[in-house]
């Protein structure tokens, strides 16, 4: 039996977990639902609505919690993606911001829950850790100066060509 993750996420949703954890679900194809809470007889809540959700993506679990309308997520806290593949990158920005997100800037976008997630190309680390600080300072220009990254540009900035 795999280890128990020892730090899980808990998204604070207003009523909305499920149709939150569905729309992850559509994106991310390996997502699963482990475990659900209930709120009980007496609570601020609908009887036996959904109170929590262990769930599953790409590997990592996350707790959604049916919370109500007191908190909202902000930039303050994002998830990364790590991309190896400009298709990648295009397909997650595009299905994370479908129905009511948007695309912030280097390569940030906000689903449609208000949730912030961050599109990143697998080359990003090595690049900004390169001992060469000209390469360092083109790629964090040419990021800085992009809303979706784009690979190519990034390498050629990288080169600096």
């Amino acid at each position: 039996m795999p280890a128990k993750q020892k730090i899980t996420p808990c998204l604070w949703f207003n009523g909305n977990a499920e149709e939150a954890m569905n729309f992850y679900f559509s994106i991310f194809k390996d997502g699963k639902i482990l475990e659900k809470t209930y709120w009980k007889k007496g609570a601020n809540a609908p009887e036996l609505s959904l109170l929590t959700a262990r769930f599953q993506l790409a590997g990592e679990e996350y707790i959604a919690l049916n919370g109500g309308p007191e908190f909202k997520f902000n930039e303050a806290i994002s998830l990364t993606i790590d991309c190896s593949t400009q298709a990648e990158i295009d397909e997650f920005s595009e299905k994370l911001t479908a129905d009511g997100g948007e695309v912030g800037p280097c390569g940030w976008v906000k689903d449609k829950f208000g949730l912030s997630w961050q599109v990143v190309p697998s080359i990003i680390p090595a690049m900004l850790s390169d001992k060469d600080q000209s390469k360092v300072e083109r790629v964090m220009d040419a990021v800085m100066g992009m809303r979706k990254l784009d690979i190519s540009k990034l390498e050629a900035a990288y080169k600096g060509a």
